[in-house]
Order: C-alpha cells, then sequence, then structure tokens
C-alpha cells in the first residue's frame, strides 16, 4: 500500500522536475525578466502543489460524498464569475484573479465532475445503498446526469475553452462505461453526438473552425492556424532519436515553436531529448496512470473505486489528447499536459487529484 503511495509521490515528481527544465529550456533565449521568472513560478506551484498532495492525502475521500453537491455548486459560481470578473487572455475569458494567483476554474471542473459522477453511478457509499445503474432507465442512467454535466460544459464553451469541455464529455463517457451504464445506452449517445456534429459546426467560432480545417490539412494556412502543428512536429521529427541536448532545440530556442512552455512543451522535450527521451516520459505517465487503476481494483467501496478510476482516465485521458495535439493526431484544443506545462491551476488540480488516489489507497475499505 505505502509502495503504491510513494510510488505516485515519485513519478510525479519526476515527471514536474522534466518540466520545470522544459520551461526553463524553452525561455532560455527569450528577452525580458518575465520569461526569465517563469520557471521559479513553476517551482513555486509546485512546491504548494506539494503541499496541497499532503493535506489531501490525509483527508477522509469519504467525506467528499458529503461534498459533492457543494463542489458542484462552487464550480457552477466560478465558472459565471469569470465572465464578470475574469482576465480576458488571447481572446479567451478563463480566469480569476485571485490575490497574485490566476485560478483557471475550468481546470477545477474536470475534478469535481469526476467527484459528482462517481458519486451518481455508486451503488454503494458509507451510508446508503442503491439500485444498480445498470438496472435504471435511460432518463436516470444517462439523460439526468449528463443534463448535470452539460450546464459546465457550457458555460466552458462560451469562455471559449474547447478543450476543456471536450475533455468533460470524454470523462462523462467513461464514467458511463465504468459506472455500468447499459452499453447501448451509451452507443445511442455516442450516436446522438454524432449526429449532432454539423449543427454544433455552425455554433463554433472562426478560430476553432480553422483549427479543425487545420488539423486534416495543416498546409491549408501554414503561417497562420497551421503554423503551431507544423512547427510541433518539425521540432519533434528533429530530435531524432537521442536529441539534440537541453539548451539546444532550434524551434524553442529560436521561437518558431509558440506556446513551446505550455500546450506544446511536448514539442519542446522531444525536440531536445529525443524519441528515447520522449519514450520514458510516456513510460512516467503509463506508470502513473496504472498505479491509479491499481489501487481502484483493489478498492471495493464502489465510491473510492469510480473515483480512482475517474481520476485516472482523466489524467491519462489529458496526456493522449496533449501528445497527439502536439504531433498532429489531433486538433489543437489548448490542453495542459498535467505536470509539465506551466500553469499553477493545471499543477494544483493534478497534485489534489493525486492526493485523492494516495487518500483512496490508505484508507479504503471492504463492504
Amino acid at each position: 500500500m505505502r509502495n503504491i503511495n510513494l510510488s505516485i509521490l515519485i513519478i510525479a515528481l519526476l515527471i514536474v522536475c522534466i518540466g520545470i527544465l522544459s520551461i526553463y529550456s524553452s525561455n532560455y533565449q527569450k528577452e525580458g525578466g518575465l520569461w526569465q521568472l517563469l520557471y521559479k513560478r513553476q517551482i513555486l506551484w509546485v512546491i504548494l502543489g506539494l503541499t496541497l498532495f499532503i493535506f489531501i492525502s490525509n483527508f477522509n475521500y469519504r467525506r467528499l460524498w458529503d461534498m459533492t453537491y457543494f463542489l458542484y455548486a462552487f464550480v457552477l459560481f466560478l465558472l459565471c464569475l469569470v465572465f464578470i470578473l475574469g482576465i480576458v487572455r488571447l481572446g479567451a475569458q478563463r480566469w480569476l484573479r485571485v490575490v497574485w494567483f490566476n485560478v483557471q476554474p475550468s481546470e477545477i471542473a474536470k475534478l469535481v465532475i469526476v467527484i459528482f459522477l462517481a458519486k451518481y453511478f455508486s451503488t454503494k457509499s458509507v451510508n446508503d445503498v442503491s439500485l444498480p445503474i445498470s438496472k435504471l432507465g435511460v432518463f436516470r442512467a444517462l439523460i439526468l446526469p449528463f443534463l448535470f454535466v452539460a450546464i459546465p460544459v457550457g458555460l466552458i464553451i462560451e469562455q471559449p475553452d474547447l478543450g476543456s469541455s471536450a475533455m468533460i464529455l470524454l470523462i462523462f463517457i467513461t464514467m458511463l462505461y465504468l459506472g455500468g451504464v447499459r452499453l447501448k445506452y451509451i452507443f445511442v449517445f455516442l450516436l446522438m453526438i454524432i449526429l449532432c456534429l454539423p449543427i454544433l459546426w455552425h455554433f463554433l467560432r472562426d478560430y476553432q473552425k480553422d483549427r479543425l480545417l487545420v488539423f486534416l490539412n495543416p498546409n491549408i494556412d501554414p503561417l497562420g492556424a497551421g503554423y503551431t502543428v507544423i512547427q510541433s512536429k518539425i521540432a519533434i521529427g528533429s530530435g531524432g532519436f537521442f536529441g539534440k541536448g537541453w539548451l539546444k532545440g532550434s524551434q524553442s530556442q529560436l521561437h518558431f515553436l509558440p506556446e513551446s512552455h505550455t500546450d506544446f512543451i511536448f514539442a519542446t522535450f522531444a525536440e531536445e531529448w529525443g524519441f528515447l527521451g520522449s519514450s520514458v516520459l510516456l513510460l512516467l505517465y503509463y506508470l502513473l496512470v496504472k498505479q491509479g487503476i491499481t489501487i481502484a481494483c483493489k478498492t471495493s467501496d464502489n465510491f473510492g473505486r469510480l473515483l480512482a478510476f475517474g481520476i485516472s482516465f482523466m489524467l491519462g485521458i489529458q496526456v493522449f489528447i496533449n501528445i497527439a495535439m502536439n504531433l498532429g493526431l489531433a486538433p489543437v484544443v489548448g490542453l495542459p499536459l498535467p505536470l509539465m506545462s506551466y500553469g499553477g491551476s493545471s499543477i494544483f488540480v493534478t497534485f489534489l487529484s493525486l492526493g485523492v488516489l494516495v487518500n483512496i489507497n490508505k484508507t479504503r475499505a471492504i463492504f
């Protein structure tokens, strides 16, 4: 039990250290004190995240059962507050200024939705036993939980933040399956989404449409919407097997690669450390997710099991989408790479999620 908890912490710290080195490298040649401070700020976020990890790992996860609806309401409040007091960056209004720290509520929403769905689909809690989800009708098993998820998703889309909203929908589909919802309901839901795509296309903003079109063919706008994807693939490809070496990546050092310390930090890392380094990084992420799944499989409490599965798949899905985005295998949707990309909100939520996993491993009970 302790070995799993220690493994989670060690793996997370290794990924974080790789991220800090990559953030430093991506801004090494940039002029201005602000760029040089980014890696120091990331170190501060990590220290605060570790503090949060230690606290949450000793906070009984079953209390989240009673706090679920409060957390859900709190996230909706924050998402609404973004439209009133939110900070606008690059045409998006996603952040709230709290003292000297910018909070991104959509990052918090991902974890809260996992907690909410884990409770909703649980057949057994600490003091409550309910009918198995597989015996429920389509309204209670699918439509009702989707309505609860659709509210924050709609608010996040309006920010606009297509990546986080898509992430939450993927989490919802995953939790439907893990929760035991009938497969025919899930297939019908997926079919409805597919049929609605032509309609949803007309509600997308122009730059979002450009990103989707560029995903199909980056060369239709090589100096505009397709520029970042092209430069990312050049960076990854130029790294070869062993990489160019730390601080020697041409695409990031010469500023050809935009967002090299946030969404495209994997391309920065891959250019400098090559296929070998990228394989090690992917192995670390695999081990991290595997530890979470192991905890879930060993947990008999249905709420804890679904919560552990949900957190593990949340991290795994986000890693997959971000790296696929860097490789040009997925549209650019602005999702950070957990524990590596620069940003306090992502670091905090990831460490908080890992702290919940550790606590589930510590306090799981057999019913």
